[in-house]
């Protein structure tokens, strides 16, 4: 598992460092609330001592070039905070935010507002769309912002609105489009600019169950497609192991544990964690990898072959209707085997 600084493996330079972020909110200096903190103070001790509340507290990851980074806790932890620390909506008490290199925390106004203006977009629970702007010129209003000319960010516009599916649209008010398809122009506002990095703060938590597994797929095909850079907010586990390479989870302004679905699935940190996993089917996150073992005796060692990072689920079909165990590969390395009997044990909670 990684460290929470530590970067994606085999990755030069990650897209977004985070170092040591704090923020508080109150009255007053920052300091005395922060040094409570790491004396190893409570919230509500910090909150009785100083009336000052720790909401992110000594946050530190980075998030690798194309990776989607999911940022998970409840009502009160701290994830929509530090989503509007690591863009400077809500400035920072303390700490580095790193975006290719260079420290957004450090930089003046102007140079800020040309950082948010190509670098990055955010994507809001609640779409923000100009309702008296056609979808067309909601899409292009960012590029309208960087004074491009309107034949070319029209162009623009109506590629993007390709790219998520609505063409045909583009001469309609917000108020014409359901829920989904708002937030699909909202997603295509933030991807005109052609950002490095997409920041999404609950962006379909307002929507209907059915829309919402619908967008779902959407930002994972725009992931697969355009390749961006992605820091996404949700209180829903199940949306975080299905759009996130990475997840970290936060409680009380503080991460708790950051890993890949299958890490927090098979080891989670402590009890927090393994109550916020427990009703994740594991066969739908889990690997191969994790249930191969060596061959006992009696055990047949020449069936399917099939490779370690498959998901069970995925493989379940293949295992269950074979005569003979599963032959498991990594990258040419024979990891062992899997059977049915292991798969059923799993399903049924016994591993």
């Amino acid at each position: 598992m990684l460290n929470y600084g530590e970067r994606v493996p085999g990755e030069a330079s990650p897209a977004i460092e985070v170092r040591n972020i704090w923020k508080v909110f109150g009255s007053g200096a920052a300091a005395q609330a922060i040094a409570l903190a790491e004396g190893g103070a409570s919230r509500s001790e910090i909150l009785q001592q100083t009336d000052q509340t720790v909401a992110v507290r000594d946050v530190s990851f980075s998030v690798g070039r194309g990776e989607t980074f999911v940022v998970m806790g409840l009502s009160g932890s701290g994830k929509s905070t530090l989503i509007r620390c690591l863009s400077r909506l809500i400035e920072p008490s303390k700490g580095e935010v790193l975006l290719d290199g260079k420290d957004l925390l450090a930089m003046g106004d102007e140079e800020l507002r040309g950082v948010r203006r190509g670098q990055m977009s955010m994507v809001f629970q609640h779409f923000g769309l100009f309702p008296h702007r056609r979808v067309i010129d909601n899409i292009a209003y960012g590029l309208e912002v960087q004074g491009v000319d309107k034949s070319t960010r029209l162009d623009r516009a109506n590629e993007v609105l390709e790219i998520v599916g609505l063409s045909g649209w583009a001469d309609h008010y917000p108020q014409q489009l359901s829920g989904g398809m708002q937030q699909r122009v909202g997603l295509a506002r933030a991807l005109a600019v052609d950002p490095q990095v997409l920041f999404l703060d609950e962006p379909f938590s307002a929507l209907d169950p059915l829309i919402r597994r619908d967008m779902q797929q959407e930002v994972i095909r725009l992931h697969h497609e355009l390749g961006k850079t992605m820091v996404f907010i949700t209180h829903d586990l199940s949306e975080a192991v299905k759009v996130g390479d990475r997840i970290a989870i936060m409680r009380d302004g503080a991460i708790v544990q950051i890993g890949t679905p299958e890490d927090l699935v098979a080891n989670p940190a402590d009890e927090y964690v393994a109550n916020f996993v427990r009703d994740i089917a594991k066969s739908h996150v889990l690997t191969l990898k994790h249930l191969a073992r060596k061959a006992e005796p009696g055990d047949a060692t020449d069936g399917p072959e099939l490779p370690a990072n498959t998901i069970i689920r995925d493989a379940a079909q293949v295992i269950l209707q074979s005569h003979k165990p599963v032959r498991v590969n990594d990258n040419g390395k024979a990891l062992g085997i899997v059977s049915s009997e292991d798969v059923l044990r799993l399903i049924s909670g016994g591993a």
